[in-house]
């Protein structure tokens, strides 16, 4: 979401991951998209009365989309610096800066053309399609911003704003032409940037912060699309003795597509959220219901995620 929430964290360290299986009710081979991410926070200990903080992380991404084969890795390294605003440490403004590597591949062996059909029992026909190289890999770069204030012990306000694809980098299995004009920015071989932002909270409903509210909303565009995804989900925690807590969430994601006819927001889903705490350890299971079909029968299609994070301490004192 934002390269400035590495290492915006209580701890030392922390390690998560989420898989995806995305429209399983419709196709044959849902897309399946897996993640996995480790940030570590290091206090810089520049001064006495203020609590500022670097933190570095890696992430990787995988998703693949069977009907055609089609595979998307990436591998991004990031880095922010969290520079305290009062001696307390209750304000923080962070700075993040992430780059990486991302790489695209297509398996030609699962598609057929209209040239290779023999007009009676199937595709059996050379294709004559001139097919580009298959694999191709490129750079990508985001910075972010984001403010924390954390005034008292489960209660938190935090915005953030981010860039990503800052160089707009060539996505295309082409090659550029070695002569003549290069291919207009227009016609999708550049990625357009993305401009997101972000704000979230953690507001106790209980003295004791036994029953927090923890609401969320990220809006994002890029280029001709844009989504707000808005929610909330709440902390019921559980006698503390059991160093338990659990979380329900209910989420919606209106989106708006201005390159097509209908220029209007629309509903694209709904989701849920069951979550459960146990220590440092959190793991999530959420249920996307998408409103708009993609076939002309109704049977609305859906999205299972399952995440989990660790969060650890080098030091004792900091569990």
């Amino acid at each position: 979401l934002n390269p400035a929430l590495t290492g915006a964290f209580s701890g030392r360290s922390r390690a998560s991951a989420i898989y995806r299986d995305q429209w399983r009710g419709v196709l044959d081979n849902p897309y399946v998209s897996f993640s996995g991410a480790v940030d570590l926070r290091f206090p810089l200990n520049i001064s006495a009365r203020h609590d500022d903080a670097i933190g570095i992380g890696m992430m990787f991404f995988s998703d693949r989309v069977d009907v055609v084969d089609f595979n998307f890795n990436q591998l991004a390294f990031s880095a922010s610096l969290h520079k305290a605003l009062d001696w307390g440490g209750t304000q923080y403004l962070t700075i993040g800066l992430q780059g990486g590597v991302s790489q695209r591949n297509l398996n030609y062996e699962n598609l057929t053309f209209e040239d290779q059909f023999n007009g009676t029992t199937g595709y059996t026909f050379a294709s004559a399609e001139f097919l580009p190289e298959n694999n191709y890999a490129y750079g990508d770069l985001a910075v972010g911003v984001t403010y924390t204030y954390n005034p008292a012990r489960r209660t938190l306000f935090q915005v953030g704003g981010a860039i990503h694809h800052v160089t707009r980098p060539r996505v295309s299995f082409y090659a550029l032409p070695e002569e003549g004009p290069l291919p207009d920015e227009g016609e999708g071989v550049n990625l357009y940037r993305r401009y997101s932002a972000q704000v979230s909270a953690e507001i106790p409903l209980q003295k004791s912060g036994d029953v927090s509210l923890l609401p969320r909303m990220l809006f994002a565009t890029m280029g001709p699309h844009m989504e707000l995804t808005a929610g909330s989900n709440i902390r019921f925690a559980f006698p503390s003795n059991l160093n338990m807590a659990i979380q329900l969430g209910g989420w919606i994601r209106p989106v708006r597509n201005t390159n097509s006819a209908a220029d209007q927001w629309g509903i694209d889903a709904v989701a849920a959220l069951l979550g459960l705490e146990i220590s440092n350890l959190f793991i999530g299971i959420s249920y996307d219901i998408n409103l708009d079909d993609l076939v002309d029968y109704r049977q609305g299609q859906t999205a299972f995620e399952l995440s989990i994070t660790y969060i650890g301490s080098f030091e004792e004192e900091d569990v």
